[in-house]
């Protein structure tokens, strides 16, 4: 395979020129697979499923991405078991994006891994772009509109709150919200035992419910 300077530098990231990267590593094979999955009958769950597991470099076994999805390459996307992203979901993959374990998207949540120099000329005369990766650990939810800017790191068993604009990274078993987001709960035991008695409500509901005659 041909050296690619500047597609080393981009997953590296450093500046890079998104045009001079080679053809081989250009990102138009992800789009591609994404624009498949989003003209797939929705009913097609077995070929949808495949479809994503062409679109993303890992996956787990039991995923689902509810269509219409974007990407940038989709191959620098990584993904754990039981994921779910809801409908318009953005992945803007110039670098690594990796996702745990028991994860939830929202609708329209969006990862996105690129970034701009401040510098107007760079930007503009000499193009020039980077791009850092996001990591998403196990058991995190994102609220709809929720969005993940370049650097990121969202810590295990954390709620984003919808449309929050994450800046910053978030530690384990908090709640983040606003623009940008900010921590305003940390979650503990009091949060287990209600959420424990509220399923107990609906065990308790749909026993009864099923013994109606």
């Amino acid at each position: 395979m041909e050296k690619d300077f500047e597609y080393q530098q981009m997953l590296a990231g450093e500046l890079y020129l998104a045009g001079g990267i080679l053809p081989e590593h250009k990102s138009v094979h992800g789009k591609k697979i994404a624009q498949q999955i989003n003209q797939t009958p929705i009913a097609d769950k077995a070929k949808l499923k495949a479809l994503v597991k062409q679109l993303f470099g890992k996956t787990g076994k039991n995923y689902y991405v509810t269509p219409p999805v974007y990407v940038d390459y989709g191959r620098h996307v990584s993904i754990g078991e039981n994921f779910y992203a809801n409908m318009d979901c953005i992945f803007l993959d110039v670098n690594q994006i990796t996702i745990g374990n028991n994860v939830m998207l929202g609708p329209r949540v969006g990862l996105y891994t690129a970034g701009h120099p401040l510098d107007s000329q760079i930007r503009n005369e000499d193009q020039l772009e980077f791009g850092l990766p996001i990591v998403i650990e196990d058991n995190v939810w994102l609220g709809a509109n929720a969005i993940v800017l370049p650097g990121v790191t969202i810590g295990k068993n954390a709620v984003i709150g919808s449309g929050a604009v994450v800046t910053k990274d978030i530690p384990a078993d908090s709640v983040a919200v606003g623009n940008p987001a900010k921590v305003i709960k940390t979650l503990g035991e009091a949060e287990r035992k209600y959420w424990q008695a509220q399923k107990a409500k609906y065990l308790a509901a749909k026993e009864k419910f099923n013994s109606l005659d």
